[in-house]
Parts: structure tokens; C-alpha cells; sequence
């Protein structure tokens, strides 16, 4: 009876250990400006419903955000970004799945900010791309904020811009990602 009770306990320990590992939201923000210098208008959006996992172990790590959820100050650029740029009904989503190659720097058991490579393939409108960035992790207590900025050439993932609003629209949008992480 005693082997039984440690074996189950043992097991339970283990199972919890490795629940630990992940690491999970759906209110990760993503914001992009790629408003072209000079312009009278912004062109900026952002999302607060990213869904992020983070296993704290290997290094592996997932984003996922649904276009149709990017938020603009003005409605009609909401649609012309929908419909016109994005075409969210035929590319509902943009993900990136990776990993923290650097991972064993990163102490997630100890409060710090760790700087963070990632590698990974970023699909965006239907087009993969591998991409390396750079990132930040925090560490305070139980949570880990991640943190990136980068800059993605819409020409590369086959998103056009028409010539009547070139002047508008930058070639490249920069990228901010933000996302706290809860380990239990």
C-alpha cells in the first residue's frame, strides 16, 4: 500500500512538473505601424487577443492572432485592411512557431530580464517565412512578460499596395509583440 501511494505521488509530482513547463495566454497584444514617412495619416492597428504558449523547458514557442481582430482608429481602414490588403476571409490568421535558441540562458526560475533569439516560421496572408528575431523576457515572480520588435516587408509575405495609396503606406511594417505569461 505504501509503494502505491509513493508511486501515485511520484506521479503526480511528475505531472505537475511538467504543467509547469507551459506557459499560456490569449491576451498577448501585436501592434504594426506602416504608415509611410510623411504621411497625414496613421496607419496602425492593434490586437489584444493573441493567444501565445511559451514551454519554459524547450524553448518552443507559438503566437497566433486572428486578422479580423486588428483594431484601427478608423472603421473604413479596418475594412480596406480586411478586405483590400489582408484578405482576412481567405487568411483568417497570422502565426509564428519557433523556438528560443538560447533558451539555457534564460533563467525562468530566477527575476531577471534575459535577452532572447528566436527562430521560427512567421506566416503571414499565406505565406511562411523563416525569420530569426530578437526579443526580451522579464522574469518577476510567477509571471514572464515576452517582448519583440521587428520590422516584416509586406512584399514578402504577398501583401500589395495599389499605387493611389503607395505614399501612404510604408513598404515595411514594424512590429511590437507583447504578451505576460503566468507559470503555475
Amino acid at each position: 500500500m505504501k509503494k502505491l501511494l509513493l508511486t501515485i505521488s511520484a506521479l503526480i509530482l511528475c505531472a505537475t512538473a511538467v504543467y509547469a513547463q507551459r506557459c499560456m495566454t490569449r491576451t498577448g497584444r501585436i501592434s504594426f505601424n506602416a504608415t509611410a514617412p510623411g504621411s497625414p495619416e496613421k496607419i496602425e492597428a492593434v490586437n489584444n487577443e493573441v493567444a501565445n504558449v511559451l514551454d519554459t523547458k524547450s524553448g518552443d514557442i507559438v503566437f497566433q492572432a486572428l486578422i479580423k481582430s486588428f483594431k484601427f482608429e478608423r472603421e473604413l481602414m479596418q475594412e480596406h485592411f480586411n478586405e483590400n490588403y489582408m484578405e482576412s476571409d481567405k487568411y483568417p490568421k497570422a502565426d509564428f512557431k519557433g523556438s528560443i535558441t538560447n533558451v539555457n540562458e534564460i533563467n525562468f526560475g530566477k527575476d531577471g530580464s534575459y535577452k532572447a533569439k528566436v527562430s521560427g516560421k512567421l506566416t503571414i496572408h499565406g505565406v511562411t517565412n523563416d525569420v530569426t528575431l530578437p526579443g526580451t523576457i522579464v522574469v518577476k515572480g510567477n509571471t514572464i512578460n515576452v517582448t519583440a520588435k521587428f520590422a516584416v516587408a509586406l512584399k514578402d509575405y504577398k501583401i500589395s499596395i495599389p499605387g493611389l495609396v503607395a505614399d501612404k503606406i510604408n513598404k515595411e511594417a514594424t512590429i511590437v509583440l507583447e504578451s505576460e505569461l503566468t507559470q503555475k
